[in-house]
């Protein structure tokens, strides 16, 4: 279980796996690469990369008996895990710099829908934009890659 009081919670579609955050995120942003494009079937996602300490498994243990794991061809150092009843994809690991992504829309609703803890939760700007499928108008800055590791597009 989780050791500190979790900010963000979230579960699949069927709840049959769920998780606990307890720190705010390291980035939270719309990701408009090719590989989030093609795994999720979605022209973008939104991701929040946390550091893997403060990231925990919350449904019912052994948690690798609800899990199914998917470890990306192209970048064998992450691997990501949905369930084994629904399908949905909720979370991955990087291995090489120890992070824990999740997806947004996976994140708990309060009954009106809206995501609860979105005020931690929100993304700061739109991440591999120059591959975009869809122009997106709004105020959150438009980067090449990453977050202020690469070219602003803006």
């Amino acid at each position: 279980m989780i050791d500190h009081v979790p900010l963000l919670q979230g579960s699949c579609f069927c709840q049959a796996i769920s998780y606990a955050v307890s720190a705010r995120p390291i980035l939270s942003a719309y990701c408009h690469c090719t590989s989030c494009q093609r795994l999720t079937s979605c022209p973008f996602v939104h991701t929040m990369h946390f550091d893997a300490s403060a990231f925990t498994w919350t449904h019912p243990e052994p948690h690798e008996s609800r899990l199914d794991f998917y470890d990306n061809i192209l970048k064998p150092y992450k691997r990501r895990y949905r369930c084994k009843t629904c399908g949905v994809g909720v979370a991955s690991h990087n291995y090489n710099t120890n992070r824990i992504s999740i997806w947004g829309a996976s994140l708990d609703r309060d009954e009106d829908g809206k995501v609860v803890g979105w005020d931690i939760a929100k993304p700061t700007a739109h991440q591999f934009y120059g591959t975009r499928m869809l122009d997106v108008n709004d105020e959150l800055t438009k980067w090449q890659g990453y977050q202020s590791n690469s070219d602003c597009l803006d």
